[in-house]
């Protein structure tokens, strides 16, 4: 997992409009990038800032079913906590229940 190309899909997904069909592309390549390795994506997300959670926050549920990683589970639920504002409550739902 390479956080520059981590920030470097985020930076492009965020300048994206939402009814753009290329978000797709972004989504698939951040959840691609952020399924490579658990703990390292932990990592990353406990040193992301709350925009980027907000951003990251729509691949979560994909995230969750290729990882099946319980700690990546827990790290969501810290997020949640740590971010209140942020509207990721019925993603993180999702994907607990693509845990297997």
């Amino acid at each position: 997992m390479d956080k520059k190309q981590i920030r470097s899909v985020l930076e492009k997904r965020k300048a994206v409009h939402v009814e753009d069909p290329c978000v797709y592309k972004y989504w698939d390549e951040l959840t691609r990038l952020l399924s490579m390795d658990a703990k390292k994506t932990i990592k990353f997300l406990n040193e992301c800032s709350e925009d980027d959670i907000g951003w990251i926050s729509e691949v979560f549920e994909d995230v969750a079913y290729k990882l099946q990683s319980n700690q990546f589970i827990e790290c969501l639920d810290f997020l949640y906590t740590k971010y209140p504002n942020i509207p990721m409550e019925d993603s993180i739902k999702t994907a607990k229940s693509y845990m297997l």
